[in-house]
């Protein structure tokens, strides 16, 4: 009786380096098409209108919110005294002097404390040039 020796097979040789050039690619795409949403620091609840919301798209736009309770101020996700962010508001507005501002507001949060944002707003020269609110369904 014969016995046949069996060969012992190559594996497979696997060109990693095309591997590499696909998870690239794939990489790139995932982030080309993935949208960032941009998260508040504050859960508001922002008030209602049934008009049509205009974008306001502008480069040199400075956000404030105002919460309902202290410390009313935040410039993105820091909170502020209204001192500190009449100086913020004050040295962006000599950067840059088309700046404009825009309020986003807790529903629930003191009118004063928006007139006071607007008052420093004035001072530092820079317009207020719209309030975020959420707009309500058409009935």
């Amino acid at each position: 009786m014969e016995f046949a020796t069996r060969k012992r097979r190559q594996p497979p040789a696997i060109i990693i380096v095309s591997l590499i050039d696909i998870m690239i690619v794939l990489l790139i795409f995932m982030m080309v098409t993935t949208t960032f949403k941009q998260q508040p620091a504050l859960k508001l609840a922002l008030p209602e209108t049934r008009q049509k919301l205009q974008p306001g798209a502008t480069d040199s736009r400075v956000i404030v919110t105002v919460a309902k309770q202290a410390p009313f101020f935040y410039l993105g996700d820091r909170p502020l005294t209204l001192d500190k962010l009449q100086e913020e508001l004050a040295a962006r507005a000599a950067q840059d002097p088309k700046t404009s501002l825009s309020i986003r507001a807790d529903t629930d949060s003191p009118w004063g404390q928006i007139v006071k944002l607007m008052d420093v707003a004035k001072a530092a020269k820079i317009t207020v040039a719209n309030a975020y609110i959420k707009s309500a369904p058409a009935q």
